[in-house]
């Protein structure tokens, strides 16, 4: 029986073999398996050197991301500058335009007259949209004085009449507007006076023009501290005696192409010097 029993008990397993069955440690298993330890090893090996080297590139892929997006394409600011550039030119196109339109822009019904001159000297007409604008229409009178002219409105009624010819024109030539017609012949209350010359405003005329832009209907005299030049114009302008002035709102009256008309207006409905200035082109 004991011999039996020996014969049918198994064999005794080797200490390697019985270790992995009993569920011994990993560093069991590494010391009887070297190639299984050599593997993991290396793959977290190549773990770790991906990491490193996704960490590596990150900042450097960031910073590139922030680079293009600070600094545009040359394309695209070559498209922002050509975009401006044309915007510029669209603007400076309309500004010329509308100031265009407004220097060419007819008259109203209402206009700002305005007769000045030295008492011997030349009498200067003004007409203008509204007192701050620049004149429409500035006439001096070459022959005729503004001392002789407030001796005519003495009287209480003035007719001032100035005539061009209408010269016959090209083909195709279109005539220019009535108010832009240089030369003039000056007829005051049917009695000639010379010529009339269309004249630019210039520094002298804008300083009458500003000293009696407050004044909306009156007359006066204008000091010469205000309006007196420099060196031997000043002294010319004083022997020509004191700058008058009269100024008023005119109706304008269109009668046609060569023709229009303007009646002084009193504001207040008095019977005062009634004056009248009449274009014509014959």
């Amino acid at each position: 029986m004991a011999r039996a029993f020996r014969a049918a008990s198994p064999l005794p397993l080797p200490s390697s073999w019985s270790a992995v069955t009993n569920g011994g440690g990993a560093g069991s298993s590494g010391n009887n398996f070297p190639w299984l330890s050599k593997k993991r090893s290396s793959n977290k090996a190549t773990a770790q050197q991906q990491q490193q080297r996704g960490d590596r590139e990150e900042p450097k892929s960031n910073a590139a991301e922030a680079s293009t997006e600070q600094s545009p394409s040359p394309s695209s600011s070559s498209s922002s500058r050509k975009r401006a550039d044309a915007l510029a030119r669209l603007r400076s196109l309309f500004l010329a335009a509308i100031t265009h339109r407004r220097r060419r822009r007819q008259l109203g019904s209402c206009v700002t007259g305005t007769i000045f001159g030295r008492r011997r000297g030349r009498v200067h007409v003004a007409l203008q949209t509204d007192p701050r604008s620049a004149p429409v229409l500035l006439v001096e009178m070459a022959a005729y004085s503004t001392g002789a002219l407030v001796r005519e409105m003495s009287s209480g009624l003035v007719r001032l009449a100035l005539e061009c010819e209408k010269a016959p024109l090209a083909a195709g030539e279109k005539r220019r507007a009535l108010l832009e017609e240089p030369t003039w012949r000056a007829y005051c209350n049917g009695r000639k006076c010379g010529f009339a010359v269309r004249r630019d405003c210039g520094a002298d005329e804008w300083k009458v023009l500003g000293a009696v832009e407050p004044v909306s209907v009156g007359a006066g005299v204008l000091p010469d501290d205000v309006v007196a030049g420099a060196g031997a114009a000043a002294a010319a302008g004083s022997e020509e005696g004191d700058l008058m002035y009269m100024r008023a709102r005119f109706e304008r009256v269109v009668g046609s192409r060569d023709s229009e008309a303007f009646y002084m207006m009193n504001p207040d409905g008095s019977g005062g010097p009634e004056l009248s200035i009449y274009l014509l082109r014959v």
